[in-house]
């Protein structure tokens, strides 16, 4: 019989609902139990692409004499870290203070009052039966330790952020004297031979690399640029990337970004949409256009829903192989393209027997030559390599389509597709491409119809179509939700000057700063600028933290305080700017110690170095004036137009001039005079820290 995972919409969970395992989502019909009948509580955690999870489940909770055990001597509880990252934050904080590298799948063991005690990641079924006994055996026979240890890493998880951290009220510094220190302190760990930070496994981390661009825009720093191209050249050309179809895996396992862990996110592909947009503002390079466009027309293909969100994830998996349908034996090869192998061969670095270790005689497409050096070694023009890649492109990924397709995670995520929303905003922002906008505005009025309720403006996290074809959206939304999807609006309204994108992002910034803000006064912090995770309305959990450290996603509090600051420009908010600033000030220290744990926050330091530029557009040709302006990469301005007349705080009274469309560039609320020409403007624009 199924277990109660079979009422739930999350597809991972739907995953394990045959199993034999008696598993219950989190809530508190599983946690109600476990008090009733005085049992531990196992919580496994996981996602959906999550490949060790899959071989866990194969290897234990599939297997009949397992789950005996299990559901003979614990409560068990199934946690989609993506729906419920509240509950992934507290148990993975918590396993990591026991000692334990954290990791997916998490299996955490609590007592019956939801106080974790134990943990580990991946465990081959001998040793997971082996461990259930144990913990079983010290539940019966030494409970008095596990309660001890249990209240020890529940008051740890309490700390305060000011005790954990040393977190205090501090005015933010905004100094090209800091942003030195803070550059060099990812300088030093950043690989200058292959991109990317030196270590592997290796992620694209694009919030790294938005600081390095900001920074170069504020000091002139060739190597942070040089840093900057060098890895954005190498993910777009290695095997992170499908070269065939577009589109960014989670990973790569090496240090050279040839063989990807196969599975591909949502967050990262809107967060890279958005950086190689901006690179390539600064750089023109046309790889850069390339990813930006395949990536894009893989999102529309393979993610995008009929609703137009934006589904979760693919998996790496397909037919129970990793990467089995992104890669191709060299026979395969030879036979699809014919005359075309040798230089295919040459390029994509194809060997007789497979360049993937791991892939039992497969190759990954991956290349460390850009176009134009391949076609000079060659002798071809770059046209002419361009028609022999389309057409070998097009043979392979008809091949491709016949394939059995990896597993779609088809939640909706609402952060992930704020994310996505300013990817396309800022696709479009760069290359003015109709399709980008339709895309943006789509998703825009998906978030604010389907994830918001109607009844309170509060954002949901979670959106999924179930069966019958209606639409459900559950589980309050998190502080990332509304930070991205706030982010994504902005982004939305300076691409178009449609003044309900703005209203709409301040709306929810109000509804942050009422329901996830901290009330705590102390007399030596001061007060909290910083946000909780959590909706003061939301379920009640052990601990309610705040999620500070930029990751592969950039922390909500990070996100928040940029949007604070952008609105306060926008709209003339004074306490909005007030609050931004002591966010930074009170991370400040924090930032300077671990800068590349605190890139996000760094970035925002590197453009408060100098006063931002509010720039006004008013007239008939504002829409024009908009896109020539964001053709070049200037990040520290904020932009706001209107073709007739706003009430909005920068173009209030503000009109053309004989009938001529009209620039205003302010400072700190300090406007020269109006210019009527975008090249004007940039004389007057603050450019690479030279007045």
């Amino acid at each position: 019989m199924p277990n109660q995972l079979q009422y739930e919409t999350s597809p991972y969970l739907l995953q394990h609902a045959e199993n034999p395992v008696d598993w219950y989502p989190w809530g508190d019909e599983a946690l109600g139990r476990a008090m009733a009948e005085d049992k531990p509580i196992l919580v496994s955690i996981g996602y959906s692409a999550c490949h060790w999870c899959h071989v866990m489940e194969r290897e234990s909770f599939e297997k009949e004499s397992v789950a005996r055990v299990m559901n003979e001597h614990f409560i068990c509880i199934k946690v989609d870290r993506e729906e419920r990252p509240d509950v992934d934050a507290i148990y993975m904080d918590a396993v990591q203070a026991m000692g334990v590298q954290g990791g997916w799948p998490l299996n955490v063991f609590l007592m019956p009052d939801a106080k974790p005690f134990y943990g580990v990641t991946y465990l081959p079924r001998p040793n997971w039966v082996n461990l259930l006994d144990s913990v079983q055996s010290a539940f019966s026979d030494h409970r008095n330790d596990l309660v001890q240890s249990a209240e020890g890493f529940a008051r740890e998880l309490n700390l305060t952020d000011a005790e954990r951290y040393g977190l205090s009220e501090n005015d933010p510094l905004f100094s090209t004297e800091t942003l030195e220190s803070l550059y060099r302190k990812v300088a030093v760990k950043a690989d200058d031979e292959k991109g990317g930070m030196r270590r592997a496994p290796k992620f694209p981390m694009p919030a790294i690399w938005r600081f390095m661009l900001r920074y170069y825009d504020a000091t002139g720093n060739e190597s942070a640029l040089y840093q900057v191209k060098l890895t954005l050249d190498r993910m777009a050309l290695g095997g992170i990337y499908d070269q065939l179809g577009g589109g960014f895996a989670r990973y790569s396992t090496d240090g050279n970004w040839f063989a990807p862990h196969f599975e591909k996110m949502l967050y990262d592909n809107g967060q890279l949409l958005t950086l190689y947009s901006e690179a390539y503002s600064l750089l023109k390079r046309p790889l850069y256009k390339h990813v930006v466009y395949q990536t894009i027309h893989f999102a529309q293909r393979e993610l995008l829903s009929p609703e137009g969100g934006f589904y979760s994830a693919l998996d790496a998996d397909s037919e129970g192989v990793e990467g089995k349908f992104y890669t191709f034996t060299t026979p395969e090869l030879r036979e699809v393209l014919g005359d075309d192998y040798d230089w295919f061969a040459d390029l994509y670095s194809i060997t007789e027997e497979g360049n993937w270790e791991e892939g039992h005689g497969r190759n990954i497409l991956h290349r460390t030559e850009s176009n134009e050096t391949f076609a000079e070694r060659m002798g071809w023009t770059l046209s002419d390599l361009s028609v022999r890649l389309d057409a070998t492109n097009i043979r392979l990924m008809r091949i491709r389509d016949e394939r059995i397709r990896p597993g779609l995670d088809d939640k909706i995520l609402c952060s992930w597709n704020g994310l996505m929303l300013k990817g396309l905003a800022t696709a479009y922002r760069v290359f003015g491409e109709p399709e980008f906008l339709t895309l943006a505005l789509r998703l825009a009025y998906f978030l604010l119809k389907k994830m918001r309720d109607s009844r309170n403006g509060r954002l949901w996290h979670t959106y999924k179509t179930t069966a019958g074809g209606q639409g459900r959206a559950k589980q309050a939304g998190f502080l990332d939700d509304y930070a991205a999807v706030i982010d994504g609006l902005l982004a939305l309204y300076q691409a178009t000057f449609t003044e309900n994108w703005l209203m709409e992002a301040d709306q929810l910034t109000q509804y942050v700063l009422a329901n996830f803000s901290d009330a705590t006064v102390d007399d030596l912090t001061g007060s909290e600028p910083l946000f909780f995770f959590t909706d003061k309305n939301s379920e009640e959990l052990i601990a309610r933290k705040k999620e500070l450290f930029d990751n592969v996603i950039p922390a909500s509090n990070s996100m928040m305080a940029e949007n604070l600051y952008t609105l306060s420009l926008l709209l003339e908010r004074p306490n909005y700017a007030d609050r931004a600033n002591r966010m930074l000030g009170r991370m400040q220290p924090l930032v300077g110690e671990n800068t590349d744990y605190l890139t996000n926050w760094a970035a925002q330091l590197a453009l408060r170095s100098r006063p931002t530029a509010e720039i006004a557009i008013v007239g008939p040709q504002a829409d024009q004036f908009r896109a020539e302006l964001e053709a070049d990469f200037y990040p520290n301005k904020v932009l706001t137009g209107t073709s007739d007349k706003s009430e909005l705080p920068l173009l209030h009274q503000r009109g053309p001039i004989d009938g001529k469309t009209a620039i205003y560039v302010c400072y700190n609320r300090a406007c020269q005079l109006p210019v009527t020409s975008v090249a004007d403007v940039w004389k007057m624009l603050r450019w690479k820290g030279i007045e």
